[in-house]
């Protein structure tokens, strides 16, 4: 080894560590600011229940006594869990139905005029329109709530898959296809890459709508669920009952949608797009 090499070791060795400890520090400032933030919200939310009383907002010591009590008989586990089938189940038929379906109208003009006009006019109607009718067409049973998820999401990703591959540069089309790609080259090397993050857009953006969607679908037609649950405890008075279930829905979409942040960094990179 020359003293060159020797040196230039001793250079990056310093910056590396440097690096790695900017890395950790950084994020220990960000869980402190999160922790500080919760502690903050808390904070307020005791105020507010001690202003109006347990009649009207259950204070964190209620609703932590309240979340016990119903974990202890596996309500809480067994209403997030059917909550969460249900969800993914119908967020992910979105995602497969709707993704396939946007890069065909992005790319085909025939296909997308044909289509738009449903797009357009289903996508304004809200899924608690169709709760009724979902109940009478499937029944109460998972087939109804997962419709719903599904109604939900396909339109947002089938527009932002749309809306990535029309944004594609046409300068690169013109490139791959003067170089001899046929046209499913022309998708899966140049068209699809460009959308990735689009999609990824739209399937963040369809999972938050499906939290919105699964509540008013329970509450109408299921006996088991976070909506279910923030029904019968309204049935029954139990305004605690009513914030563990708010709580629980706020938290399952935050880690809901953590993970798919964690998976979307790892596509995004995988399809060479600097984050």
């Amino acid at each position: 080894m020359t003293t060159v090499d020797t040196v230039e070791q001793a250079d990056t060795a310093p910056r590396v560590r440097g690096r790695r400890s900017g890395v950790a520090s950084g994020r220990i400032r960000t869980v402190g600011m999160y922790l500080i933030s919760i502690a903050i919200g808390v904070g307020i939310w005791q105020l507010v229940a001690m202003q109006y009383g347990s009649a009207l907002v259950a204070s964190p010591a209620q609703t932590i006594t309240a979340a016990k009590e119903l974990a202890s008989d596996g309500t809480l586990l067994n209403s997030v869990i059917a909550s969460s089938r249900r969800i993914l189940i119908g967020w992910g038929l979105g995602l497969v139905v709707g993704v396939p379906v946007g890069l065909l109208m992005g790319r085909l003009t025939v296909i997308r005029q044909l289509l738009d006009p449903y797009i357009e006019f289903f996508r304004f109607i809200p899924p608690v329109a169709f709760v009724t009718l979902a109940v009478v067409w499937l029944g109460i049973g998972e087939s109804s709530k997962v419709v719903l998820i599904f109604y939900t999401s396909v339109f947002i990703v089938t527009l932002n898959t749309i809306a990535g591959v029309l944004s594609v540069n046409e300068s690169k089309l013109r490139a791959a296809t003067s170089l001899g790609a046929n046209r499913w080259q022309v998708m899966r090397s140049v068209v699809l890459p460009a959308t990735v993050p689009h999609i990824i857009t739209g399937a963040r953006l369809a999972m938050g709508n499906s939290f919105l969607t699964i509540v008013s679908a329970e509450i109408v037609a299921a006996q088991v669920g976070l909506g279910a649950l923030i029904w019968t405890s309204r049935n029954y008075g139990r305004i605690d009952w009513v914030f563990v279930g708010i709580i629980t829905l706020g938290i399952l979409g935050f880690v809901f949608d953590r993970v798919l942040r964690v998976v979307s960094t790892r596509v995004l990179r995988r399809y060479g797009v600097k984050l």
